[in-house]
């Protein structure tokens, strides 16, 4: 077994902050379903893995795999308990088409910044057939290592893309763009499109002010029963949740 050099601890761990990330161009993907999900969907620059990882995956053709133990994985790894196999994958280059997502239905993310909310908000737009989401620049990194164990692996099926929000929605027809306010129309009785925008705001601060003009839709989420004092907001991602399923559920009713 080859220890693990300085050199590449230091690259590894470095790889925990957006820093280290743009400087070396990969990301990590941590635990036994993660990398076995994510492993043909990213190109690998490392596998780490310990023995009893390696021998249950014999059979399969891994990538620069290299075994370590539970001690060596530890200094690694940024979870509480030390997994079996960690992946360093090169991050990928998506290019943005709007022609492309002019066809489908679309999540935009505005100013998400909680990596658990973007992580599980990647996994519940891979459920329900979302293969992209277009975030503000200042939404959280989908590299970042919470919001990647977040995802549960399915940020292998859904494209993420960082780019000005006004002028992605500015190249949309507004009619098809939706966003969720609290002085919206319910969402239960307002008709909606099989493809278009879904727009969802920051958790403390809701859509911006510079993202509402291009808003041709703008939905509600209503309490129930109505009128009966609540919680003021629901979670961006359960919002999301809500409001991705009812567009689905319009499509099979």
């Amino acid at each position: 077994m080859r220890m693990l050099s300085k050199n590449q601890i230091k690259r590894i761990q470095s790889l925990a902050r957006k820093k280290g990330r743009r400087e070396e161009g990969c990301f990590i993907a941590e635990g036994n379903k993660l990398v076995e999900d994510t492993l043909s969907a990213f190109e690998c620059d490392l596998l780490l893995a310990t023995p009893s990882w390696i021998v249950s995956h014999a059979h399969e053709s891994l990538p620069k795999i290299q075994e370590v133990d539970e001690q060596e994985m530890s200094k690694v790894s940024q979870l509480v308990t030390p997994p079996d196999v960690l992946a360093v994958y090169r991050i990928p280059e998506y290019h943005l088409n709007i022609d492309t997502l002019k066809k489908e239905l679309v999540l935009a993310l505005d100013t998400v910044q909680d990596p658990g909310n973007l992580g599980t908000i990647v996994r519940l737009a891979d459920w329900f057939g979302i293969r992209h989401i277009v975030c503000s620049p200042d939404t959280a990194d989908l590299y970042n290592p919470k919001v990647v164990q977040a995802t549960m692996g399915a940020l292998a099926r859904v494209n993420v893309y960082y780019t000005s929000l006004p002028d992605f929605l500015s190249q949309v027809d507004s009619s098809v763009v939706y966003g969720t306010f609290l002085d919206g129309e319910d969402i239960y009785h307002t008709s909606l499109t099989k493809s278009g925008v879904i727009v969802m705001g920051n958790e403390g601060n809701g859509i911006s002010a510079k993202l509402e003009p291009y808003i041709g839709k703008r939905l509600y989420i209503p309490n129930y029963p109505v009128g009966q004092p609540t919680s003021e907001s629901l979670n961006v991602a359960v919002a999301a949740a809500i409001t991705c399923a009812e567009f689905r559920r319009r499509q099979i009713v």
